[in-house]
């Protein structure tokens, strides 16, 4: 009994570092379908902030002239 635990202590010992090289291990690329879907997003997220920027300037430029009418 005490052969059969030693030898799966063993095989315990010697098996928990390869466990923790593999969790370690760099994470493998991204597919292709994952680039193509990141370049989708940065492309909209860049569409998003130009259009926020247009309406900001378009609320501006509609309160500057509602205000000269005002002034009128």
């Amino acid at each position: 009994m005490t052969r059969l635990l030693g030898k799966s202590s063993l095989i315990l010992a010697l098996g928990a570092p390869l466990l923790l090289l593999g969790a370690c291990a760099a994470p493998p690329p991204p597919c292709d379908a994952c680039a193509v879907a990141a370049r989708a997003e940065a492309a909209a997220n860049q569409a998003l902030s130009i259009a926020q920027q247009a309406l900001a300037a378009s609320r501006t430029s509609t309160s500057e002239v509602y205000q000269r009418t005002l002034r009128k």
